[in-house]
C-alpha cells in the first residue's frame, strides 16, 4: 500500500507542476522585469509551510544575484517592518491568501511604497486583491489522502519561485562566473573557480625547450613534482607535452631515450585551456580526454601554467 501511495503522490503533483507553466501569464512577465530592474532588496514573506518554501525562494535569489531576506510576517508588524523600504519587492506566499498575520503587514507595506507580488492558490483573496501582481498556483487537490498536508500546494509555490527567479537569472544575464562570486565554499565553488586561480605556475610548472634532453626534462620535471613539462619553440609557444606516460611508452623500446631530444618523444600539440575559462571546464576536458595534466595557455599559445589533475583531487573534486 506504501509503495501505492507514494507513486499517487509522484502522479498527483507531477500533474500539478504540468498545469502550473500554463499559468505563465502577464503578470509573472511584469514581475520579472520588475525584480530584474530592482534597486532594492527582494523580499520573501510566509508563514507554516508556504514560510518555509519563501524562505528557499529567499536563497534562491541571493545565490543568483538578487540580494533577498525572508521576512516573518508575524515579526513584521512588531518591529521587522523596518527591514522595508520604497525600492523594495515583497514576494508574499500564502494558501488561502487570508491568513491574518499575511493580511496585517500589507497596509503598512503599501503605505512604504513597495511593490507586492502574491504566490497564492486563491485569486479571490484579500492577498490577490492588495497585491501589484498575482502569480496563481491553483493547480488542484493536495496529495495526502486526507487533503489536508500541504504538499501539491508547497510543490507549486516553490516552483513557481524557482520559474521566478530563474526567469530573473536569465533577464540580468548571470553568468557561471557571477554564480562563482557567490559560493566560494564548497566543491560547487570550487569547480566555478577560474583556472588561473588555482594553476601550476612557476617552478611548478616546467617548460622546456624543445631541443633539450630527455634528461634535463626529467630533472625539472623531478624538481617541480610534476607529472610533465610543457615544451616550447624558440618562439615560446607551446608545441607538445612531454608525461610520465610519453616516458614509459618509449622506455622500452629505446634504452637510450635520456639522450634524446625531448621534441623527438613528446606529444605533440596537446590539448589546452584558457587561463579565464573556469575549473569545471578544465575538469570537463581532463576527463573526457582521460589524461592527467593539461597546459595553459594565454592568447599567443604560451605556456602559462598548469592544471594537475593530483591537485583537482586535493581540493576534493574526486570525481575525476
Amino acid at each position: 500500500m506504501s509503495i501505492k501511495r507514494a507513486k499517487e503522490v509522484f502522479d498527483v503533483e507531477s500533474k500539478a507542476i504540468k498545469l502550473l507553466s500554463k499559468k505563465i501569464n502577464a503578470d509573472f512577465i511584469k514581475a520579472v522585469d520588475l525584480i530584474a530592474s530592482s534597486e532594492g532588496k527582494i523580499i520573501v514573506a510566509g508563514i507554516g509551510k508556504p514560510g518555509i518554501i519563501a524562505r528557499k525562494i529567499s536563497a534562491t535569489f541571493s545565490s543568483t544575484g538578487s540580494p533577498s531576506i525572508f521576512l516573518h510576517p508575524a515579526e513584521a508588524i512588531h518591529g521587522d517592518l523596518g527591514m522595508v523600504s520604497k525600492k523594495d519587492i515583497i514576494i508574499v506566499l500564502s494558501n488561502s491568501g487570508e491568513t491574518e498575520e499575511i493580511i496585517r503587514p500589507i497596509a503598512t507595506i503599501k503605505k512604504i511604497g513597495a511593490k507586492i507580488i502574491a504566490i497564492c492558490r486563491n485569486k479571490k483573496s484579500t492577498l490577490a486583491k492588495e497585491s501589484d501582481y498575482f502569480l496563481d498556483v491553483n493547480v488542484g487537490v493536495e496529495a495526502c489522502p486526507l487533503g489536508l498536508a500541504p504538499t501539491t500546494s508547497t510543490t507549486a509555490m516553490l516552483v513557481m519561485g524557482d520559474a521566478l527567479a530563474m526567469s530573473v537569472l536569465d533577464k540580468k544575464g548571470f553568468r557561471k562566473e557571477d554564480f562563482a562570486f557567490y559560493h566560494p565554499g564548497g566543491i560547487l565553488g570550487k569547480k566555478l573557480l577560474k583556472v588561473k586561480e588555482m594553476m601550476r605556475t612557476g617552478e611548478q610548472n616546467p617548460i622546456v625547450k624543445e631541443n633539450e634532453t630527455v634528461s634535463e626534462v626529467l630533472i625539472k620535471i623531478t624538481k617541480a613534482r610534476a607529472g610533465c613539462a610543457c615544451v616550447i619553440n624558440g618562439k615560446g609557444k607551446l608545441k607538445g607535452i612531454f608525461t610520465d606516460g610519453d616516458l614509459r611508452r618509449h622506455l622500452e623500446s629505446q634504452p637510450n631515450l635520456t639522450f634524446f631530444k625531448v621534441k623527438q618523444v613528446m606529444t605533440i600539440n596537446p590539448i589546452t585551456v584558457g587561463k579565464d575559462k573556469l575549473v569545471q571546464e578544465a575538469l570537463e576536458i581532463i576527463k573526457e580526454m582521460k589524461i592527467d595534466e593539461l597546459p595553459v595557455v594565454d592568447f599567443q599559445h604560451r605556456p602559462v601554467g598548469l592544471i594537475d589533475v593530483q591537485d583537482l583531487i586535493k581540493i576534493g573534486l574526486n570525481e575525476v
